[in-house]
């Protein structure tokens, strides 16, 4: 029989120390979002699944908890991603022409663990851009997502660029049915290039583009990919995603010259929903990316409002765990005696009025006390004095 103290696998808490910590990260980063402009939203950690699972495929689904509201009889879900909350906002609550800027931070719930030993309750943070389809607007929040790891003193990064628009326009000529498509794609994100190359030679009878696609596949390294990438395909969808990605590059080394930069133009982390700019930060040692997103535009079309997008978002344990977060100092503590006369009980609040920890002594485990005590003095006035 299980230990009734026992959480679920991938479920943790938070002690005093660390909650303290993350919540001082948290208001940190939320604090940063407000200096550029985001605006900070609650959406409910319950929604009806037709509208938490809009736009962002299966896989989210696949995440979802689900359960039977028991007032209206229809599905609600238990949010796994806190995105799509956001374009519903952006789509109906807050109707805006132009661009509008919204950040988050809440928790989440997943079915599954995104990889081994990770929470499946994460706590995301993260910020959206909705209403600017240029890519004025990805670099904008992906300058955000490194100042927010720079100002929680998370160094040596290396920021992982893609961009999805290059495989769609390569794959829309290969007249692939939805199956073939599925391992397609499969093949791609597994790099498996022996097999990927004898399946287009059998599945894609154009052979200009089977090679197109295998060479996509190894399209990966340096900003001399985009060089090289060039070649791939001289259509107006491909040149125009290189010249995004070369703005992209130039204006991060500029910005963030500590920054590493990486292209892997076959990597579609997204490509359901995505359809655009995908980028993800990591740091060495660290298996699983920092933070991470992307352009999707066709999110809110589902809510009757079809908007340009991009943001990302993050795990803020993760970003606790990796961050440079410094111990509080012990808060100084003051002892009370219990007592209900007034003069008393105005000094205490009088205390914690002005920053100070007042706690009552209501039990013997407060004799180990050693800091500073409130004890009557010679006047029989209430005072602030050293410990007896």
């Amino acid at each position: 029989m299980a230990e009734r103290w026992q959480l679920p696998d991938g479920i943790e808490e938070l002690l005093p120390e660390q909650a303290g910590q993350l919540e001082g990260v948290r208001r940190q980063l939320l604090d940063l979002y407000a200096r550029w402009g985001y605006q900070f939203v609650m959406p409910p950690l319950l929604e009806f699944t037709e509208s938490l699972l809009v736009g962002l495929g299966e896989d989210l689904d696949l995440q979802t908890f689900k359960v039977i509201d028991q007032h209206s009889g229809r599905m609600l879900g238990v949010r796994a991603d806190i995105t799509p909350q956001t374009a519903r906002i952006d789509a109906h609550s807050m109707i805006a022409e132009g661009a509008q800027r919204l950040c988050y931070a809440g928790s989440v719930l997943r079915a599954k663990p995104a990889g081994i030993k990770a929470s499946r309750a994460p706590i995301q943070v993260g910020a959206e851009l909705y209403g600017i389809s240029d890519v004025a607007a990805d670099v904008e929040v992906i300058s955000l997502m490194l100042t927010s790891l720079s100002a929680l003193g998370i160094a040596d990064v290396t920021l992982d660029l893609g961009h999805v628009g290059i495989y769609r326009a390569l794959v829309a000529g290969a007249q692939l049915d939805n199956q073939a498509q599925q391992h397609l794609f499969e093949l791609l994100q597994n790099k498996s290039h022996s097999e990927l190359e004898s399946w287009l030679s059998e599945s894609v009878k154009d052979t200009d583009i089977a090679t197109q696609l295998k060479t996509l596949a190894g399209l990966n390294g340096g900003v001399q990919v985009l060089a090289q990438a060039r070649e791939l395909s001289d259509s107006a969808e491909v040149q125009q995603a290189l010249d995004d990605l070369e703005t992209l590059a130039n204006l991060v080394q500029q910005r963030f010259p500590g920054t590493n930069l990486y292209f892997d133009l076959s990597e579609l982390r997204g490509y359901k929903y995505h359809t655009g700019l995908v980028f993800a930060a990591y740091v060495p040692g660290v298996g699983r990316a920092l933070a991470n997103g992307g352009r999707y535009n066709d999110i809110g079309a589902a809510f009757g409002r079809a908007r340009p997008a991009t943001g990302f978002n993050a795990d803020l344990k993760i970003l606790l765990s990796i961050g440079e977060t410094t111990k509080a100092d012990a808060p100084n503590v003051v002892l009370a005696p219990l007592s209900n006369d007034p003069q008393l009980w105005q000094l205490v609040c009088e205390l914690r009025a002005a920053g100070t920890t007042v706690i009552n002594d209501l039990d013997a485990s407060e004799n180990g006390h050693s800091g500073p005590v409130i004890a009557k003095d010679e006047n029989e006035q209430w005072r602030v004095v050293p410990s007896p």
